[in-house]
């Protein structure tokens, strides 16, 4: 039984210029939903956008996985009134409806996980022909004509005796083949409901609703870390290795400078059986040459998605986030930052990852961090 994604996206955004390439704790916002796509039950996930920046940006950065498609849609499909369902009958005619589940993701629901997901996959059943995601509210529901929908107010329940009401947070939504092509629509006649956390319900309609969402975004991947002993540690390069900056000589050529110390550290850690992880947003052959120098096997160059692919190699590794440790300096380490074990940052690191860094080291990137942060990582093993 064949199930896909679909994940449709629009250039424009009319509340929040570029809302969905625009970065939630340091990732673009829709790579937070499309990165749980990516490690649930669906066999294929497609990207379904009129952004060519997205397009290119899915090719380069999701090279490591056959499961994720983007798509280019019709200019028709993405106006500002044309429909979700528009998009997506769009969609499976394009490709002669070649499934048997749909799954439509939210972009927007970055709180969206793959065990949400999963749970709406599996709910489709011989009882059930579609699913959707809810939130359940205690709120107190009045029409406009001062009339209570919910509740009896002259009885007012209290909080913990009153069952409240299942809501759409338009995070998920699932349905057979069948559903599609008779109704034409995301839901079919008979639909199960899949509860999600009340935080879930948040929209991201306004500059408000951004600051709210990152914010429990930051504190759910704090809530996560549980201690455990280090085994692997990840690195960023520029401002962590060096200090951040770059020499351009007449030519063009550029250099830069590395902390010999900071090699030892790392080879120390290595003879503890702790692997030393390169990961740096940045393609750049000079880096290649140092940790080909340093004997370190495992760079990750150009990366932008910093977090899905450490989710990729902590499964690889038989491993969890809290067996990491990772030293990072700015906004595109965050989530990083706030998701492993350990988070290390430098002392002349960007503010906002030190704010939120478990620990901030005395050195400054280029000049000793990664020794202090090497030594830092020996002494808590030694509790295990």
């Amino acid at each position: 039984m064949k199930k896909i994604g679909f994940i449709p996206l629009r250039k424009n955004s009319k509340g929040i210029p570029n809302k969905n390439k625009r970065k939630m704790v340091g990732r673009p916002l829709f790579t937070w939903v499309l990165g749980e796509a990516i490690f649930s039950n669906l066999d294929e996930v497609y990207v379904f956008t009129d952004d060519e920046w997205v397009i290119n940006f899915i090719k380069k950065e999701y090279h490591w996985t056959s499961k994720v498609k983007a798509v280019l849609r019709s200019d028709e499909s993405a106006t500002d009134t044309a429909s979700t369902e528009y998009a997506m009958l769009e969609f499976c005619e394009s490709i002669n409806y070649q499934f048997d589940i749909f799954c439509l993701l939210q972009a927007t629901s970055p709180f969206t996980t793959r065990t949400d997901i999963n749970a709406c996959l599996e709910s489709l059943n011989k009882d059930y022909d579609s699913a959707l995601t809810v939130v359940n509210t205690h709120r107190f529901l009045w029409n406009e004509n001062g009339t209570p929908i919910n509740y009896d107010p002259l009885n007012r329940p209290r909080r913990q005796d009153f069952n409240g009401l299942l809501v759409e947070n338009g995070a998920v939504y699932t349905a057979t083949k069948a559903v599609l092509q008779k109704h034409k629509n995301r839901l079919g006649e008979h639909t199960a409901v899949v509860r999600m956390p009340e935080d879930s319900l948040l929209e991201i309609d306004s500059e408000s609703d951004w600051i709210a969402v990152e914010s429990l975004l930051i504190e759910r991947q704090k809530r996560s870390k549980t201690s455990a002993k280090i085994t692997h540690v990840v690195l960023d390069v520029d401002g962590v290795f060096t200090d951040g900056t770059i020499t351009y000589t007449k030519d063009g050529e550029h250099t830069k400078s590395f902390d010999m110390r900071d090699g030892m550290g790392l080879e120390i850690l290595r003879q503890f059986d702790i692997q030393v992880m390169i990961m740096t947003s940045e393609n750049s052959q000079l880096v290649a040459k140092r940790m080909e120098k340093l004997n370190i096997d495992h760079v990750f160059l150009g990366v932008k998605d910093k977090y899905t692919l450490l989710h990729k190699l902590v499964l690889e590794h038989g491993i969890s986030m809290n067996n990491v440790a990772y030293v990072g300096d700015d906004v595109n380490d965050l989530t990083n930052i706030c998701s492993v074990g350990w988070s290390l940052a430098p002392n002349n690191a960007t503010d906002i990852v030190k704010s939120h860094a478990d620990v901030v080291l005395s050195k400054p990137s280029g000049a000793g961090a990664i020794r202090e942060a090497c030594q830092f990582i020996m002494n808590y093993n030694k509790r295990f």
